[in-house]
C-alpha cells in the first residue's frame, strides 16, 4: 500500500482524488483543501468539491487557510505518507512540506508553458493546437520543477472551456496512477527554463470582448465560457458563438444576417454567429428576437 496524502479543491482535483480512492493499492490517510468561501446572492458558505468528497469517504480533512497554520506541517508527517500529490489546490508549497516526501503535482498544460493559475483558458486563448496534462516534481519555484510524465491530445477546434476540463481531468486521473506506481523507474527531466511561459489568475474583466477580429472574439467565448462568460463594454452578455469566417472586412458590430433565431454579425476582420444575447440586467433572449424586437434589420449595427 502506497500512503497518499493529497492536496486539492476543484471539480478537476476531484476527479483525480476520486481515482486514487478506487484505487486498491493507495490509502490516503489525510486530505488538505481550501476553507469554505461565500457563494451566491445570498452569501452561504460552500464546500470545496474535494472536501465533499473526502467527508463522503470518511477521509480525514484540513483545511488551512496558509499551509504554514499551526499543526499542519505535523499532520502531514503524522500521515507518513510515500507521495504528497498536489491538483489545482492554490497555494504554493513550502520547503517544510516538500521534504516530508515525493511531492507530485498535475498541472493542466504542457510544461514548461503556462505556468500559473490559468493554463486551460490560455491553450485557447491562444488557439493551441496541442494541451495536455504534466506530472511534475514539485520544488519552491511556480510550476517549475522537473517532470515526470505528460498525456496530450490535439483541441478540437469548437471545443469549450467545461469539455476541456473534463478531458484533461480524464487524462489526469490516468496519469497520476501510473505515475505513483511506477515512480522508482522515472528519470526526471529538469524542464527548459529558457521556453517557459506564465499565466495569470483570470478576473472578470477579461470578459470584455469587441467586434475587432472574430478569431479573438471567438477564443475568448471558448476560453471563458461558464465564467465569466464574455461580454460587450455596455454590460451586454453574449453566449452561443460560433466562428463563421476570419477573412472578411466589415463594420465592426454590422448584423449581415438574420437566421430563424440567431444572427451573423460583422467585425474588423471576419464574422460571427451568435445564438443568445442578454442585456445588462434583462433575461437572455435568441438573438434574432432581440434584434426584431428593437427593429435592427440587416445593415444596422448591434452596438
Amino acid at each position: 500500500m502506497k500512503k497518499i496524502v493529497y492536496m486539492g479543491t476543484p471539480h478537476y482535483a476531484k476527479e483525480i482524488l476520486q481515482t486514487l480512492i478506487d484505487d486498491e493499492a493507495i490509502e490516503i490517510p489525510l486530505v488538505i483543501s481550501q476553507p469554505d468561501k461565500k457563494a451566491g446572492r445570498k452569501g452561504e458558505l460552500k464546500s470545496p468539491e474535494v472536501k465533499v468528497l473526502a467527508q463522503a469517504h470518511h477521509l480525514s480533512i484540513l483545511q488551512p487557510e496558509k499551509l504554514s497554520d499551526e499543526g499542519v506541517y505535523e499532520a502531514i508527517v503524522a500521515a507518513k505518507p510515500d507521495f504528497i500529490v498536489v491538483a489545482a489546490f492554490g497555494q504554493l508549497l513550502p520547503k517544510s512540506i516538500l521534504e516530508i516526501a515525493p511531492c507530485i503535482n498535475l498541472h493542466a498544460s504542457l510544461l514548461p508553458h503556462y505556468r500559473g493559475a490559468s493554463p486551460v483558458q490560455q491553450s485557447l486563448l491562444n488557439s493551441d493546437e496541442f494541451t495536455g496534462i504534466t506530472a511534475m516534481l514539485m520544488e519552491e519555484g511556480l510550476d517549475s520543477g522537473p517532470i515526470l510524465g505528460y498525456r496530450y491530445f490535439k483541441i478540437p477546434e469548437t471545443m469549450l472551456l467545461p469539455e476541456l476540463m473534463n478531458r484533461l481531468s480524464d487524462d489526469a486521473c490516468l496519469l497520476t496512477t501510473e505515475i505513483i506506481h511506477n515512480f522508482e523507474n522515472i528519470e526526471p527531466l529538469k524542464q527548459n527554463r529558457a521556453i517557459a511561459t506564465h499565466c495569470k489568475k483570470i478576473k472578470k474583466a477579461d470578459g470584455l470582448v469587441d467586434f475587432s477580429l472574430a478569431s479573438d472574439f471567438y477564443d475568448k467565448y471558448r476560453a471563458f465560457e461558464g465564467w465569466p462568460g464574455i461580454f460587450l463594454d455596455n454590460g451586454m452578455k453574449i453566449k452561443e458563438v460560433a466562428l463563421v469566417e476570419t477573412d472578411s472586412q466589415n463594420n465592426m458590430g454590422e448584423i449581415l444576417v438574420l437566421k430563424e433565431e440567431s444572427i451573423v454579425i460583422g467585425c474588423k476582420k471576419g464574422a460571427l454567429e451568435i445564438g443568445i444575447l442578454q442585456p445588462a440586467s434583462k433575461k437572455a433572449v435568441n438573438a434574432k428576437a432581440y434584434c426584431v424586437g428593437r427593429g435592427l434589420k440587416v445593415g444596422n449595427s448591434l452596438l
